[in-house]
């Protein structure tokens, strides 16, 4: 993989609420030359624009509209070949609520280092944070169970110090579109856009207007991340007229369109993508190969899914790649892991300028006990992903190498 190259709103830079437009700018001195330093100041000027390429001026998302993609995109010739976007599942790096009885040891400092040289090595580094960040609160969801009571409600929050551990791994957009993102409403919501935005990591998805996109620079491509979800109060996987105006105005200003949505059924029995509604709990999950195809006709380049806690097989649609879930990536505490839910990976996606799809990797891994990603010698996701591809998508889906290697048959 190159070495990670995020100009823009990348790392460290401050986010605007819903698009965010960037400019270069140059700024010189109004003092007059002297003669002898003419050469200087003309060195000087090739210099500026190489100095500032990465600065960033961000303008209200009711002025992005009236730019389109096309507007001030730099020549042919100065186009990278390629980017590389590594994506990973659902996160959830340890919840002290309802108790701390299942906090990760060493207070979760090394539950990614272990996959760290692969997310830190793209040019983005995607996940799924599966609950708010925040430090404190009780769910309306899931009030705090009496002493000795089970624990039969699920809601996460995880504490605002391990945020720094996902820039540490090298994350650069994280989707805040699940059902676990409202678990303590809109503070917990508030508080995660808060410490994300902090950190210089974007975030997509977390609700249908001003939070819906996130917008990135890399190497002089825009790239919008849109995220989905099942819960009404974020763009909706099952509102397909809304999904594909949310993409195509991402598409007005943006060289790349990636999409991010949370759906399907979950658990060892939802393995499989079904030709259509998946119903959870009697909720309704998404037609989600409707869904992909509907988004990727409306311009998105790459579709990356996950809810179901498993992995799910993939699929070429137009030459645009389908992950319909990436599974659990680093869950630790309250989820069950075993057989198929303990399985999981980091997608190495490689696209060309145009968003066309040109190779991919599955980095194989597994989480055992009670949570954390550690790389899987065995490949046992990679033949469970490319099993799973050929049974649900036939002569469409992708070639998967035993090395992990994706690539269109």
């Amino acid at each position: 993989m190159p070495n990670r190259r995020v100009c823009g709103i990348g790392r460290g830079k401050s986010q605007n609420h819903g698009f965010l437009i960037h400019r270069f700018w140059h700024q010189s001195s109004g003092e007059e030359m002297k003669a002898g330093r003419i050469i200087q100041y003309i060195g000087f000027l090739f210099l500026l624009p190489l100095l500032t390429a990465c600065g960033t001026n961000v303008q209200p998302v009711n002025t992005v509209h009236a730019q389109t993609k096309n507007d001030s995109l730099p020549q042919a010739s100065s186009l990278p070949a390629e980017i590389v976007i590594v994506a990973v599942g659902d996160i959830m790096l340890g919840s002290p609520y309802p108790d701390d009885s299942r906090m990760p040891p060493n207070d979760g400092a090394d539950l990614l280092k272990e996959f760290t040289p692969v997310l830190s090595a793209a040019d983005i580094t995607f996940g799924n944070m599966e609950g708010p960040i925040v430090d404190d609160g009780i769910s309306q969801k899931c009030p705090q169970p009496k002493p000795g009571q089970p624990v039969r409600c699920f809601a996460f929050r995880m504490p605002t110090r391990y945020a720094s551990y996902l820039k540490d791994a090298g994350f650069d957009v994280m989707s805040l579109a699940n059902n676990h993102a409202s678990d303590f409403g809109d503070r917990g919501r508030a508080s995660t856009r808060e410490i994300l935005d902090r950190l210089g990591i974007k975030h997509a998805g977390s609700d249908k207007v001003r939070f819906s996109t996130a917008l990135l620079s890399v190497q002089g491509l825009r790239v919008a991340f849109v995220g989905f979800a099942h819960n009404d109060i974020v763009p909706n996987v099952n509102d397909l007229a809304e999904a594909k105006r949310l993409v195509e105005e991402a598409d007005k200003v943006a060289d790349i369109v990636v999409v991010s949505f949370h759906g399907g059924g979950e658990g060892t029995g939802a393995q499989n993508v079904p030709q259509k509604t998946e119903l959870y709990f009697g909720e309704k999950r998404g037609n989600l190969p409707l869904f992909a195809r509907t988004v990727i006709d409306a311009g998105a380049d790459l579709v990356l899914g996950h809810g179901p806690h498993v992995l799910r097989g993939m699929e070429i649609y137009k030459g645009r790649l389908i992950a319909y879930s990436l599974g659990n990536f680093a869950t630790y505490g309250w989820f069950r892991l075993e057989a198929e839910t303990a399985l999981t990976m980091a997608l190495e996606v490689r696209l060309g300028p145009d968003g066309r799809f040109l190779s991919g990797k599955i980095h194989p891994g597994r989480q055992d006990g009670r949570g954390g990603p550690k790389i899987d010698p065995t490949g046992e996701a990679i033949k469970k992903v490319r099993s799973l591809s050929q049974v649900d998508f036939g002569r469409n889906a992708p070639d998967i190498a035993d090395d992990g290697t994706i690539s269109i048959r």
